[in-house]
């Protein structure tokens, strides 16, 4: 079996839509590789977006083109200059827009995407295309209430929200799942108008959603908090608890819940 050239970086590679012929990866007589197109999307699509769809897309050319068609996941790549690819969009709030219940929205690594008062009214998944959450950066410029509104339940992983005045996520309704993200305000003399998460849910209402079947409410896990005057400011019903601290060399690691108090 032929080696095949070794690339620089352990990412999917988000390709056309013309299909490829596997040439490695997966051995074409494992039985699996016997199904068709069809069947084979409709079993990545029981798959956790991350880690497994996305390893799956490392296997070889044919799982890499059936684990990122748009069926599965859309794509914002800030180099999108045409409509030619259906599943991929040059902005989250275009990706957003066009997404249906439970789609799964990757966001490309590299430089920052602007984010300032998008509103999600539908359960998505938003998930940083790098390695790590600091690679994929959500720019929230002052003059903007928060990065990204929740009216849903939604889940964002591996992703920095960055807010340079006000919050980087507010929280309205649904269940909000934040994990393995970086949350930053800016920390200048106007840091106690700057909150990472704000909430102003209720609690009171219960969501089934594709991501869950959940009463309003926020978790965090594995976190990173930077800035702002805490880490959570609420105006409902909810409150903080079950909180977390992991000191790391440089940072600060958060896991918590906010809820109603039981």
């Amino acid at each position: 079996m032929e080696e095949e050239e070794q690339k620089p970086a352990m990412r999917p590679c988000f390709e056309s839509n013309q299909r490829k012929k596997s040439r490695s990866g997966a051995p074409s007589f494992a039985p699996i590789n016997n199904l068709d197109d069809g069947c084979l999307m409709h079993i990545f699509s029981f798959l956790s977006p991350i880690p497994d769809r996305y390893n799956t897309a490392l296997v070889c050319h044919r799982w890499c083109y059936l684990a990122c068609h748009p069926r599965l996941w859309l794509r914002v790549d800030r180099s999108v200059k045409d409509s030619s690819d259906p599943g991929a969009f040059p902005n989250i709030e275009s990706a957003v827009s066009a997404a249906r219940p439970g789609d799964t929205i990757l966001i490309a690594a590299g430089g920052s995407h602007v984010a300032s008062n998008i509103q999600i009214k539908k359960p998505l998944c938003l998930i940083g295309g790098g390695e790590l959450p600091d690679e994929t950066m959500l720019l929230c410029s002052r003059g903007s209430d928060s990065a990204l509104e929740f009216l849903s339940s939604c889940k964002l992983s591996n992703l920095t929200v960055k807010a340079e005045l006000g919050c980087c996520l507010l929280h309205r309704s649904g269940r909000l799942i934040i994990d393995g993200c970086v949350l930053q305000c800016e920390t200048d003399p106007l840091d106690y108008l700057s909150c990472p998460i704000v909430s102003t849910a209720t609690g009171s209402k219960v969501v089934s959603s594709p991501i869950g079947y959940h009463g309003d409410g926020v978790s965090v896990s594995q976190t990173r908090i930077e800035g702002g005057a805490k880490a959570v400011l609420t105006s409902g019903d909810l409150a903080l608890q079950r909180v977390r601290v992991m000191c790391a060399r440089t940072s600060l690691f958060f896991w918590f819940d906010v809820e109603c108090p039981s």
